[in-house]
């Protein structure tokens, strides 16, 4: 055999570092193709990618995936159970249940007025609901903005091709016009390629806030209004003797 024979289904090691040069390297030459407005699409890039991770990390520090300790507060202080509901919630870090847990201490503290507990309640919600939508205004200019500079940049890119064309005169060279062409759609797709992700991780922040602030009020909602399910439940169970005992009036006095 000959020992100079590269092993058959073994991949060339040497290559890999190779590739993943080659693959770098073409990647400055486009950066440097689309020039500056290309360089600040990647800066927008990397702050949009920064504040994304930031907002996860800290959705998930307070965990507001984590909903059943606010049910469950709300449901043990509308079954008469308000001391053990407020512990409950006073030892959680959710949004929601911290809502909850300033609520209902506010209703076992009798010197306070309702009017006043609900004021304290809904400022220290709009706090809480203030700190979650920090930095999503920042993302959603990079969203609006990061396509705009795209295009942009293809018509800076597609002035200095047309300026080369005239330039050249009767000399048209066909690839002058057409690389300065790819060049300059170069903006818009790395535009696109910045805005696209941006705006689908901002619509899914915000509808994670939109929930949070919903549970909040409905949360709040329940603390202070009256259970009204176990009255109609008692009317229902009402209603028939009622009708028995009409029936019975009738049939007397017959």
């Amino acid at each position: 055999m000959d020992q100079n024979a590269p092993a058959l289904g073994v991949p060339n090691a040497p290559e890999a570092p190779g590739q993943v040069s080659g693959m770098f390297d073409r990647a400055l030459d486009l950066v440097f193709a689309g020039g500056p407005v290309v360089a600040i699409l990647l800066v927008m890039s990397v702050v949009a990618l920064a504040v994304i991770i930031l907002k996860l990390w800290q959705f998930r520090s307070v965990k507001l995936s984590d909903r059943r300790s606010a049910r469950r507060a709300v449901a043990l202080h509308r079954a008469g159970k308000t001391r053990e509901a407020f512990s409950v919630a006073a030892g959680s870090t959710n949004p929601v249940t911290r809502v909850i847990a300033l609520a209902i201490g506010g209703r076992l503290r009798g010197d306070l007025a309702e009017h006043a507990v609900r004021e304290e309640v809904a400022r220290f919600a709009a706090d809480l609901l203030d700190s979650l939508r920090a930095y999503l205004r920042p993302l959603e200019v990079i969203a609006t903005l990061a396509p705009l500079l795209g295009l942009f940049g293809t018509v800076l890119g597609m002035i200095d091709a047309f300026q080369q064309l005239e330039q050249a005169g009767s000399r048209v060279n066909p690839a002058v016009l057409s690389g300065g062409i790819w060049e300059a759609l170069l903006t818009t797709a790395v535009g696109l390629g910045v805005a696209i992700p941006a705006v689908a991780v901002l619509n899914w922040l915000e509808r994670i806030v939109d929930r949070v602030a919903h549970d909040m009020e409905d949360g709040v909602a329940q603390i202070f209004a009256p259970d009204l399910t176990a009255v109609s439940t008692a009317s229902d169970h009402e209603l028939p003797q009622s009708a028995t005992r009409l029936r019975a009036a009738a049939a007397a006095g017959e």
